[in-house]
């Protein structure tokens, strides 16, 4: 039914951008024939509307991988630097939480861990929502900020890290099989601020798999059991995030150009001083307007990544209409 109601909408958006884009060449048909100023204003807004909205579906076109589709697991992790490195990280995790928003997805937490200052050591959030994966698989990577510091009291200039860990929710279409002796389960008590639960049961659950040394928590429900399930949930889908990494770097040949993953391959910059700018280091999409990324708009980058995957090259282009 999912599927179904997917194909539904593609089809009926493609039918009504062609009937709008009729309408609209119609209409300035019409004022450039009654000198109607206004009217062509109008129309020529509707299609540039239309535009992006084509270059927005275009760009869905490829979200065609095995788990593309599914909901998603989004995880934020401080870099070295201390308080400076977990304020950043706490500005990213709110970021991909606005633009999923924005998108009408679903977020829920699944783990957080604060900072002992201000900002969070790490965090764990589910997106759920169709093509969720495939979206903002393109944000897997280290992310580098540069700004002065609000906890510097000589106003310092500061460059910090956060790395984003990017992970398909599997459904019960997807068998992977783990051998319970490879894993390993601790439990522990909830961080958080307290309350009448928080912090006096051992209810987050943490596992380890040994062979791959992935380790997954959670800790976002008061009961042990659900916990221990969602985690088992999370690392299932850590290992087939794993498993689909490598058959594209075996099938797909312009995987190959892909940056790793590393503390020293950042994929995007943001920099707030002594300038404005955030530049996606893989595809080379500027921006200078850094509030509106860091609020969540982030279509323009995501797009640039998925297009050169495919095709080798920048963003999608759709051709003026004349």
């Amino acid at each position: 039914m999912q599927e179904r109601t997917a194909l539904e909408d593609q089809l009926n958006a493609i039918g009504r951008i062609a009937q709008e884009l009729d309408d609209q060449v119609t209409l300035i048909e019409l004022g450039e024939a009654e000198s109607d100023a206004g009217t062509i204003s109008d129309a020529e807004e509707t299609l540039r509307r239309l535009k992006a909205e084509a270059a927005r579906r275009e760009l869905e076109a490829l979200l065609s991988g095995e788990a593309d589709a599914n909901d998603a697991y989004l995880e934020v992790h401080a870099g070295a630097g201390g308080t400076e490195s977990q304020d950043w990280a706490s500005m990213l995790l709110r970021m991909y939480v606005r633009w999923a928003e924005q998108h009408g997805f679903k977020v829920d937490i699944v783990d957080e861990t604060p900072g002992e200052e201000a900002g969070i050591k790490s965090a764990t959030i589910m997106v759920k929502g169709h093509n969720a994966y495939g979206w903002l698989k393109t944000e897997h990577g280290v992310h580098r900020l540069v700004r002065i510091s609000p906890f510097d009291a000589n106003a310092r200039r500061h460059t910090s890290f956060a790395a984003v860990d990017v992970y398909p929710v599997i459904d019960d279409r997807i068998q992977i099989e783990i051998k319970e002796s490879d894993v390993r389960t601790d439990v522990m008590r909830s961080g958080g601020a307290g309350g009448q639960h928080v912090n006096k049961t051992e209810s987050a659950v943490r596992l380890t798999h040994i062979p791959t040394n992935i380790v997954v928590k959670c800790q976002t429900d008061k009961s042990q059991h659900r916990n221990r399930a969602q985690a088992w949930d999370m690392l299932r889908a850590k290992l087939y995030e794993m498993e689909l990494k490598k058959r594209e770097e075996k099938a797909a040949a312009e995987n190959a150009a892909k940056t790793d993953i590393g503390w020293g391959h950042q994929i995007r910059s943001y920099v707030l001083q002594p300038y404005q700018m955030v530049k996606d280091l893989r595809t080379g999409v500027s921006t200078s307007n850094t509030g509106a990324v860091l609020d969540g708009d982030l279509d323009q980058f995501m797009g640039a990544t998925l297009a050169q995957r495919a095709f080798g090259g920048g963003p999608l282009e759709i051709e003026d209409v004349e």
